[in-house]
């Protein structure tokens, strides 16, 4: 993939993607990210595919408007934990902890930002395997391994070999939204499709997962808009 920029106010970053799929020139604004792909079929050249992307330059733009403001995590930043607004402040002692509505973080102000993005994957491993594992028994199936990434297409995945993906971004959201991916993902343990089956097991493991569900499309882009130094 290659990175362009189409001018104009503001300038838009494109990364350019060639598809041996793809039937035609495509353009998609993520919505967890704002980044945008432009998309190229076999054969047709950039060229053809820029002054694609410059005749929907005002599309683009809007649709980049509508996207959640970034926040760069720093000292004084508000930053949900569990679904819980908390204040990032500088404090003595060690590591990282919360008290009352604060995040208190040691150390260089600098080094906040990577110190508070470990804190949180921490706290989301343990969350999530607290889940899967409560998912697991109440199933009858076991998984194989726990990977958290920082995945920006999908919040969580399951392997054929029972092996269970998430997004340690979940941390930042209300604790049945976290439950509810964890019982999504462990109920593909039984049940490797989108059937009627499958959301049946949802059910039986986490019932009322409509509402979680419902947060998480409605909300769960605005989890990506925090960046942790990079």
């Amino acid at each position: 993939m290659d990175d362009h920029i189409l001018p104009g106010n503001p300038p838009v970053e494109l990364v350019l993607r060639r598809s041996p799929r793809a039937r035609r020139i495509s353009l998609r604004v993520s919505a967890l990210d704002g980044r945008v792909t432009l998309t190229l079929p076999p054969g047709v050249p950039e060229r053809k595919a820029l002054e694609f992307a410059g005749q929907k330059a005002d599309w683009l733009r809007r649709q980049l408007n509508r996207q959640p403001d970034t926040v760069q995590v720093a000292i004084g930043t508000k930053l949900p934990v569990s679904g819980v607004t908390m204040q990032v402040e500088q404090a003595t002692g060690r590591g990282v902890r919360a008290e009352e509505g604060l995040l208190l973080v040691s150390g260089p102000a600098d080094t906040a930002p990577a110190r508070l993005r470990a804190w949180l994957r921490t706290r989301a491993r343990d969350r999530l395997a607290e889940a899967s594992d409560r998912y697991a028994a109440a199933l009858g199936r076991d998984y194989t391994r726990i990977t958290l990434r920082d995945t920006r297409s999908r919040w969580g995945s399951c392997t054929s070999t029972g092996g269970l993906m998430y997004s340690w971004r979940l941390i930042m959201a209300p604790a049945d939204v976290l439950d509810y991916v964890a019982a999504h993902e462990v109920a593909h343990l039984a049940e490797m499709n989108h059937s009627p089956a499958f959301w049946a097991t949802v059910g039986r493991l986490m019932p009322g997962y409509d509402a979680p569900r419902r947060w998480l499309r409605e909300n769960g882009a605005g989890l990506h808009r925090y960046r942790f130094g990079d």
